[in-house]
């Protein structure tokens, strides 16, 4: 049981929540069976996840996906080559990430990348064709609405600014 401050109208301060446990696998087959929900997740289920069809439809990443600064990183990284391992391990992710997106023919969504620090360099890590935008907040909102109303095209929108 936790206390859940400072949220409003369903919650009243003090009010005891139990939070129930549940793995991975069994959120993401809650996910796959409703197309409606929304599935917030980390690097875990971003590359474990398999789900075609309309129940996913958006990826959204908060960042690029750079490798963290580890002992073990760096030593990858002097033996690999420096920052092009870096850029290795970045598209890497990201072509992970947007498979997840597509899996079988027909699946289509929107992939956002919700940083304006996103290197053309990496942007071979998508599929040939694939359409890539730079919008500002409020543009990425506008056009992720458009495109999950009607069902379109992928598109990876990266969000500048």
């Amino acid at each position: 049981m936790m206390s859940v401050e400072g949220y409003p109208d369903d919650f009243q301060k003090g009010q005891e929540v139990a939070i129930d446990p549940i793995d991975a696998g069994t959120l993401v087959d809650i996910f796959r069976d409703d197309p409606r929900a929304s599935l917030l997740g980390t690097d875990a289920l971003r590359d474990g996840v398999d789900v075609p069809g309309e129940s996913l439809r958006l990826v959204v990443m908060e960042r690029v996906p750079w490798p963290r600064p580890t002992v073990l990183h760096a030593a990858r990284r002097m033996a690999g080559g420096g920052s092009a391992y870096d850029d290795r391990v970045v598209r890497a992710r990201l072509a992970q990430a947007f498979g997840r997106l597509i899996r079988r023919h027909g699946d289509c969504g929107v992939f956002v990348i919700l940083s304006a620090a996103m290197p053309s360099r990496l942007l071979a890590a998508f599929p040939p064709g694939v359409p890539v935008r730079r919008l500002p907040l409020d543009e990425a909102i506008a056009r992720v609405e458009e495109r999950l109303a009607g069902v379109a095209t992928p598109v990876i929108t990266e969000l500048v600014g």
